[in-house]
């Protein structure tokens, strides 16, 4: 049962690996694709069902929609560039402005389902700013970070179990023991990857804004803005994001490729 268990396992890895087109980095990615973009378009409703949403003819919604249309044409221009359109098979855009002052937050489901708080709304000083944000978040559906993440909670409790089958004949706190320390190397593994997937959002963020038509120097800007505004300090080991200063310095360097496409777009 544990060689079955293995070379399950070993097949699932193979067999179920997604490549960024972009950056080149591979991924999990074990859930069906259509049946995330379906589920994520359901969840997309029931929010917009629990909270307040801005008319189509609020200023902010205007303004959110204009900036996310020329983002998804910037995106399909790319994937079309490369021969590659069928990665955003299954997206049907949507972009909505949720009215809540306490939330800080813009978002993109798997799907293209994008939503903008207006608290966030008020802190973009210009229209680059808010394209780096949005075009951030919808790298995060493209590359199918949402996937990769549910893939690799799978692949943990998949672990666990087998590993509690090898164990099976160890004393009760021999296995106990083990089964603990697999899972806090786990969560630290999980960690680690949401962290990877936002340094990869940032770097696809940029060519996105920039193909888009707006200046990438406003990612930096927006971030020594957040460097200022983030006062609390935890352990970057146990935080998914990068700490800001990190962040900013990986902004920087991947400024100037970003800039040219602002200027020389494909």
């Amino acid at each position: 049962m544990l060689r079955y268990s293995f070379y399950l396992f070993l097949i699932l890895l193979v067999s179920s690996c997604h490549k960024n087109e972009l950056t080149g980095r591979r991924g999990l990615n074990l859930i069906s694709e259509p049946e995330l973009d379906k589920y994520s378009a359901q969840e997309y409703q029931k929010i917009l069902d629990s909270n307040v949403v801005l008319p189509d003819n609020d200023a902010s919604v205007i303004r959110v929609r204009t900036i996310g249309l020329k983002i998804k044409n910037a995106v399909e221009q790319f994937y079309a560039s490369k021969g590659s359109s069928n990665t955003l098979d299954g997206f049907n855009w949507e972009f909505n402005v949720v009215k809540d002052d306490s939330i800080f937050n813009a978002f993109c489901m798997p799907g293209g389902k994008v939503i903008v708080y207006t608290k966030l709304l008020r802190e973009m000083e210009d229209d680059s700013m808010l394209a780096f944000v949005m075009s951030h978040e919808i790298s995060h559906a493209i590359a199918r970070h949402g996937n990769k993440r549910m893939s690799h909670a799978l692949m943990v409790n998949f672990g666990q179990k087998t590993l509690s089958l090898a164990l099976i004949a160890a004393p009760y706190l021999v296995r106990k023991i083990a089964l603990a320390s697999f899972g806090a190397q786990a969560q630290i593994g999980m960690l680690q990857f949401s962290r990877d997937d936002e340094k990869e959002a940032d770097k696809m963020g940029l060519t996105f804004m920039a193909l888009a038509g707006y200046n990438p120097n406003s990612s930096v800007k927006l971030w020594e803005k957040m460097v200022m505004m983030n006062h609390k300090k935890s352990l970057v080991l146990l935080q998914t994001h990068p700490s800001d200063e990190k962040r900013l310095k990986l902004l920087k360097k991947n400024l100037p490729k970003a800039l040219l496409l602002y200027t020389k777009p494909l």
